[in-house]
């Protein structure tokens, strides 16, 4: 079952053109890592899939729904970006009460806090926490609510290896049960170990779609982060550059 599609997507901030033509879909049950150098359309790609950034040009689809034409389908998705604004003076509780009280669901956060160890803290205020801690809360609300779509963006930087496994896992279990991921991340063991499929995105057109077993044998190299090196120097050649 297709739970997202982009239809020839563009984004222009004036002259600048940050993507230009980006299509594709992702199904149920599937991990989808979007990879790219910086300025690459990442970060506008993710902005325009949750209505934060309207698009210049092409659809959005998420769970059959336009994102131009209605809001219904945020609900369904969890969203976990790479450096989260909290309100400093909240406690930690308060804040995922907060939260829970905004969407109006059911939240499931025991799991979670047990998860990254975060009962020691949750009676502190966020303003004085660790930024690993804060991505721990971080997760937490990304994840406490049953979603069907979960966009996740540079998600275990400031992790420590104890909290990177368990969030890993996590996100394979989501996987198992028919739920469907995008994340974005610069850590290629991490992509290969728990992307499906590679978008690579660079100067806001797709250069590669496909699994990371396809992109080493198409590239000829034995590890990830070398194939998509030597893939950014073949496009920068045919480019010119």
């Amino acid at each position: 079952m297709e739970r997202l599609r982009v239809e020839n997507l563009h984004k222009y901030f004036g002259r600048n053109k940050v993507l230009k033509g980006v299509s594709f879909t992702v199904g149920e049950g599937e991990i989808i890592a979007v990879l790219g150098p910086n300025a690459s359309g990442k970060s506008t790609l993710i902005k325009c899939i949750l209505g934060l950034v309207i698009p210049t040009k092409g659809r959005i689809f998420v769970m059959g729904e336009d994102v131009r034409k209605g809001v219904e389908y945020r609900s369904r998705v969890g969203y976990m970006p790479q450096i989260a604004r909290f309100p400093e003076n909240l406690t930690v509780g308060e804040l995922l009460s907060l939260v829970e009280d905004v969407r109006g669901r059911k939240a499931s956060a025991d799991r979670y806090i047990e998860l990254f160890s975060l009962q020691p803290f949750l009676d502190k205020p966020l303003g004085i926490l660790s930024g690993g801690t804060r991505q721990k809360v971080n997760a937490t609300l990304s994840f406490m609510f049953d979603n069907d779509v979960y966009i996740l963006d540079e998600p275990t930087v400031g992790f420590d290896p104890v909290a990177s496994t368990h969030f890993k896992d996590e996100v394979l279990h989501l996987r198992d049960s028919s739920k469907t991921v995008l994340f974005t991340s610069h850590i290629m063991s991490e992509v290969e170990e728990l992307a499906d499929r590679v978008i690579f995105l660079l100067n806001g057109v797709i250069h590669f779609d496909g699994s990371p077993l396809q992109l080493k044998s198409n590239t000829g190299e034995r590890t990830l982060e070398r194939a998509i090196a030597r893939l950014m120097r073949e496009v920068e050649i045919e480019n010119g550059s």
